[in-house]
């Protein structure tokens, strides 16, 4: 396989690797990124390495090119990581302050040892996870390492789009550290989660601090505003710092806090929010808050919108944003990158794809069986992206004639095979299905608190499928604000608010149902191979180009009979895919970001044509 760069890539700072403030709905004056310059060392036994096999950049993981090791991590081998970081005066603060350790996500199982003590076992490699190391540190010189086991697609465990021996539509495994590692102190007492749930309809927002005690808790919301450069939070936090008086006290002008409220943790607080600011794709209004509680002090955000399923003057079900009618023109993004695989470059790299999708016509990405750093979704949330976010596939080897070829077809005929049957979509190990509830569980509860996520999608293409109508009810008891997709693609159990079909062969249709709103999931997957742009020289997709201009053409016309369709009952597509990534070249970018194969998407009359076709 060639290797190919991203701009960022090559630029790449190695001493300044992913800098930025990593928990945008949680933001903290001061913190330390341990990115960059690790030891690394594989063994063969769960046995600490007596001298290491050289250095490794985190968090890339040992495959991609950037980490300086494009080694693969095989499932009968360990993965250890070693770096050391200094405390200057700790021993002065260990009685009034913490130290908690942040991870990412690192895939998929590792042990995490401070200065030779073990601090916490975790498996899970799309998910962050956090502990207090407080009693395990001192002043001066500190070692932290990890210790890494990665199953790959030869287990249960959550994988995604990964694949050992990579072709066709899954791609190079990846493991180890792949999202950034990073300390922060805080007081003895802190404010563990922020969560705040905005309710246009009653023009208010209800906000829940939690913490290991209930506290008193003042909470100031500023005025909204539209973020199109970053929102400089540590800033913001710092100056408030100097106390914030109560808003009844302060002259006109002197501050933009609209809302004061006081409350107590593990308690929800309602803050009344006078003429709110919706947010839409063209307006993505946000509130900043703070929150202080004794001593610590923290910042966060919230958007007044909501998503819903309503239905049109004709008794078809609608997605609507806001109460208004919103065709949602996607596009599938798996978040691979050349040189860094799972992890973007830089946090520009990011911004990049977002902003580009936007230009070329999208308001709407599908998140791909991937769950990405936080900065991802805070740039949807501040840039005006919907967001369909899928929960991480798993379960033991599919049945690729089953869910690929034969349900194809069954899908077109609109035959469902019961989830019933977990031999044939591979569940059956218990712990394998416990632990997708737990990671399903969690992934809402670290996301949710992001305006642009609109879907959850639990299931695609029956890969790991159970149980589908009970994990849907679980789903909507966590977050009963937002649209569930249950089965993208095919196996539909007939719950969740979406008829989600995907299409790639046959000719475009819909089925409009009474409650239940339709949508394509997945369509096009047009190829075409860019000369100097192409990572393999094996070529997948769905249907093949060697002219762009006939690429071009293919694909508007494909967009006109999506138009069509939107009278008809539907109310979302998702085009695959954003970007090529190496055997599949079907991408509106090359898998570089380098070349814009696929110039514009057609903006559907920017809304209106849906809701003047309903009268």
């Amino acid at each position: 396989m060639k290797q190919l760069y991203t701009r960022w890539g090559r630029a790449l700072d190695r001493e300044h690797v992913l800098q930025e403030y990593p928990r945008p709905l949680l933001v903290r004056d001061g913190y330390t990124n341990l990115n960059g310059m690790w030891e690394y060392a594989f063994t063969k036994d769960y046995c600490r390495p007596e001298r290491y096999d050289g250095e490794i950049i985190v968090p890339f993981s040992p495959e991609s090119v950037l980490s300086g090791v494009g080694r693969q991590l095989m499932p009968d081998e360990y993965l250890w990581y070693r770096r050391e970081f200094k405390l200057e005066g700790w021993d002065d603060r260990t009685s009034s302050r913490r130290l908690i350790l942040h991870f990412g996500a690192v895939d998929q199982a590792c042990v995490v040892s401070v200065n030779g003590k073990r601090a916490v076992a975790h498996t899970g490699g799309y998910l962050p996870f956090e502990i207090e190391i407080t009693d395990l540190v001192q002043d001066g010189v500190n070692e932290l390492l990890v210790a890494v086991k990665d199953l790959s697609e030869t287990s249960y465990h959550a994988r995604g789009k990964q694949k050992l021996n990579r072709g066709g539509m899954f791609y190079t495994a990846q493991s180890g550290i792949w999202q950034t590692v990073w300390m922060e102190e805080v007081p003895k007492f802190y404010i563990n989660s922020i969560e705040a749930v905005p309710d246009l309809e009653n023009k208010c927002v209800r906000i829940l601090v939690e913490a290991a005690e209930d506290c008193p808790v003042e909470i100031r919301i500023r005025k909204p505003e539209i973020y199109r450069e970053d929102m400089e939070y540590v800033e913001r936090i710092e100056g408030n710092e100097r106390g914030l008086p109560d808003e009844a006290d302060m002259p006109d002008g002197t501050d933009d806090a609209i809302v004061f409220v006081t409350g107590t943790s593990n308690h929800v607080i309602r803050a009344e929010i006078p003429d709110p600011a919706v947010w839409t794709c063209e307006e993505p209004y946000l509130y900043t808050f703070t929150v202080r509680m004794g001593e610590d002090l923290a910042g966060s955000y919230f958007a007044m919108r909501t998503f819903s399923i309503r239905k049109d003057d004709k008794g078809i079900p609608r997605i609507c944003l806001n109460g208004e009618v919103q065709f949602q023109n996607g596009v599938l993004d798996q978040g691979y990158w050349p040189d860094g695989l799972y992890t973007a470059p830089s946090d520009e790299a990011m911004i990049f794809d977002i902003r580009e999708m936007k230009n070329t016509g999208f308001n709407m990405v599908r998140k791909h069986v991937k769950i990405e750093p936080q900065r991802w979704y805070y740039h949807c949330d501040r840039l005006g992206m919907v967001v369909w976010q899928d929960m991480v596939n798993s379960g033991s080897e599919y049945k690729y004639w089953l869910v690929t070829y034969a349900a194809t077809l069954l899908s077109w005929r609109n035959i469902h095979i019961k989830d019933r049957h977990s031999w044939l979509l591979s569940r059956k190990d218990r712990a394998g299905k416990l632990e997708f509830v737990k990671e399903m569980k969690e992934t809402v509860q670290i996301l949710k608190g992001h305006p642009c996520i609109a879907v959850w999608v639990i299931f695609n293409e029956g890969w790991g499928q159970f149980q589908t109508k009970d994990l849907t009810n679980i789903v909507h008891e966590l977050d009963p604000d937002r649209i569930i997709d249950a089965a993208s693609g095919w196996f539909d159990q007939g719950c969740g608010d979406l008829q989600s079909v995907h299409n790639y062969f046959f000719k475009l249709k819909v089925r409009a149902e009474k409650e239940r709103a339709a949508v394509l999931s997945e369509i096009g997957g047009y190829t075409y191979r860019e000369k100097g742009h192409i990572a393999c020289e094996e070529l997948y997709g769905y249907k093949d180009y060697t002219d762009l201009d006939a690429l071009n053409e293919s694909f508007g016309e494909l967009m006109k009979k999506v138009e069509t369709l939107i009278p008809e009952g539907l109310c979302a597509s998702v085009y695959t895919q954003w970007s090529d990534i190496e055997e599949e070249v079907n991408g509106i970018y090359t898998y570089d970001r380098e070349v814009k194969k696929i110039s514009r998407v057609p903006s559907f009359g920017d809304g209106q044509t849906q809701q003047e076709s309903d009268g």
